[in-house]
């Protein structure tokens, strides 16, 4: 696979190679290799007057999957790579079919450990665990119709900051005119999220189905999420698969998210941030899925696939601004926006 994401001043692609063999139906082992070229002159970059600048990240991951009876367990460990992170994550899941096959319950845990740098700081060092539970159940409803729902918890513990980010504040209380001062953003070391999702699928009689999705997300960092999707899918001449979606995705700010704050933290307490992931915003996407299978007659292959994949994202804040602005007064910058698109172009061997 090939991967480019071009929006917001940041641009990231690169390969990814996957190889997965079956053995006599009931183990399944695979392994990825993947690869994200960045380059960053986002509005982050910007604003505090840094350079722009580059870095690989590359990721390698195995697992597998064994099937006993209606039962199937599997586990995975990934690794990832950069100049100031690495991270390390082990999963462990299990589903089970019940009911005639008619309904499958799954759960999972995944711990993962991850060490944080500051390139140009040798004596900066932090770490962060992350354990994750998760329980889901499909049911087919009718011979038609699909559920899913899914919830996942999520508790962070550690560095949990950026430490290249940093928060504004007022230079001068008694003179707006003074400008602003940045400084460290301060974050909580630990942090607890949840999140449920129920989707649904229904098989149309021309070939095609039509799909949508709801996920609820809520963290005690006072952040809650809305993500609705609508999806179509439609098989053409037998070889050729469309998929056409539609995600909006809305959040609140954290509780100590601030554009611009007045006076600058007290102490390790006192938290502050000016990420804009952690503001007020809206997203939109829209997607483009094309997919050919084609039979081979190859003695190491008996199928192949392409799929091109594209999206268009648009992004929205309500409480973030764009500082390359220059207004006479901090915090009168215009709303912050961009679009960004992405790419993907995947090809499979069955072989």
């Amino acid at each position: 696979m090939y991967h480019r994401y071009d929006g917001g001043g940041v641009t990231v692609d690169g390969p990814s190679v996957l190889v997965r063999k079956n053995f006599k139906e009931s183990v399944s082992i695979s392994g990825n290799y993947y690869v994200d070229n960045i380059t960053s002159a986002s509005i982050d970059v910007l604003a505090t007057g840094a350079s722009e600048y580059t870095e690989e990240r590359t990721e390698y991951s195995l697992g597998g999957e064994y099937l006993y009876g209606k039962s199937l367990f599997s586990a995975g460990a990934t690794y990832s790579d950069e100049s100031d992170y690495e991270a390390s994550t082990f999963a462990l899941g299990v589903s089970q079919d019940f009911f005639g096959d008619l309904t499958t319950v799954s759960f999972g845990y995944a711990l993962g450990q991850d060490d944080v740098f500051q390139n140009g700081n040798d004596d900066f060092a932090g770490e962060v665990d992350r354990h994750s539970f998760r329980i889901g159940l499909s049911q087919i409803l009718t011979p038609k119709l699909i559920a899913d729902f899914n919830y996942e918890l999520i508790t962070d513990e550690g560095y949990l900051n950026n430490p290249y980010r940093s928060y504004r504040y007022v230079s001068d209380p008694l003179d707006p005119a003074a400008g602003y001062t940045f400084a460290t953003e301060v974050y909580p070391e630990t942090r607890t999220s949840d999140a449920a999702s129920l989707q649904f699928r229904y098989r149309l009689p021309w070939h095609a189905a039509v799909g949508g999705s709801y996920r609820y997300f809520t963290d005690d960092w006072g952040i809650d999420a809305h993500t609705t999707q609508l999806s179509y899918t439609h098989v053409l001449f037998d070889n050729w698969t469309i998929d056409l979606k539609y995600r909006w995705y809305s959040q609140g700010n954290a509780d100590f998210y601030q554009d611009l704050f007045l006076f600058p933290s007290q102490d390790d307490k006192d938290y502050r941030a000016r990420d804009k992931e952690l503001s007020e915003f809206s997203d939109q996407t829209l997607s483009f899925y094309v997919n050919y299978e084609h039979p081979l007659n190859w003695r190491f292959g008996y199928k192949a696939g392409l799929t091109l994949q594209y999206d268009r994202i648009s992004f929205d804040y309500d409480n973030f601004t764009d500082l390359t602005d220059e207004p006479t007064v901090p915090g009168e910058e215009s709303l912050y926006s961009f679009d960004a698109d992405v790419i993907k172009l995947l090809i499979t061997l069955w072989y």
